[in-house]
């Protein structure tokens, strides 16, 4: 469904990314995993259209190029960015965000179903439809920026650290709901410095190391993998 490849960012003098590629089916979980600074946030850009890229750049979706393609054709394409730090209208209120998430042409439609389904997703949203989303917790904040992605009726779901800032409780709370909507036919990939959750949940994954693609594998592979584990797992026998 979507097939990245040939990325390559620079920022000045320094390699963000070099020829990265990775390929997401609809219904499926890929997570990226790397260390700080690896080029994790700046894939999810590149791929949402958000960063310049070296020529040679390669996105499709469905067979569509969107190589080059502005961002906002991007999300009418069908792929929506969760980013780091949410990205929400804080002064809004949950229910004016969440419409709009709705916006593009391809989902204005569906704007009343695809609302029931992210309630249904989150219902603590629902409780909350009226309310400021600034007075509202760290992972209530993060239920409204993903519910308005999915507002879009995305094919493809970019996560970038969704946990972050997170109780534990809260991240696999969270990381349920992402399974649901995996389930639900949506793909997605998901940058996250929390290894063992993410991996508990992935399909696949991939490795970035100082902005190139070092390695990838089914989730159950990299979980067992000792150079893996030693890197991302803090070395946890059993994992």
């Amino acid at each position: 469904m979507l097939e990245v490849s040939d990325i390559s960012v620079s920022y000045g003098q320094h390699r963000a990314l070099s020829e990265a590629a990775l390929n997401v089916e609809r219904g499926e979980i890929v997570v990226i995993l790397g260390a700080n600074g690896a080029g994790k946030t700046t894939l999810l850009k590149a791929i949402a259209g958000l960063l310049p890229c070296a020529p040679g750049k390669r996105v499709r979706l469905g067979g569509r190029d969107l190589s080059r393609v502005a961002p906002h054709d991007i999300v009418e394409a069908g792929l929506a960015l969760v980013p780091e730090g949410r990205g929400i209208f804080a002064d809004l209120t949950v229910a004016e965000n969440l419409l709009l998430g709705a916006n593009p042409k391809r989902a204005r439609a569906s704007e009343v179903e695809q609302r029931a389904k992210v309630l249904g997703l989150f219902p603590k949203l629902g409780e909350r439809l009226k309310q400021t989303v600034r007075t509202m917790s760290g992972g209530e904040q993060q239920m409204v920026a993903i519910g308005r992605a999915l507002m879009s009726r995305p094919d493809i779901l970019l996560l970038d650290e969704p946990s972050l800032g997170l109780s534990p409780l809260l991240v696999r709370e969270l990381f349920a709901a992402l399974r649901v909507v995996r389930d639900s036919g949506v793909g997605l990939l998901l940058v996250e410095q929390n290894a063992r959750e993410s991996l508990a949940i992935a399909d696949r994954g991939y490795l970035l190391e100082n902005g190139e693609i070092v390695g990838h594998g089914r989730a159950m592979e990299l979980q067992s993998d000792p150079a893996v584990r030693r890197a991302y797992l803090g070395g946890l026998a059993g994992v």
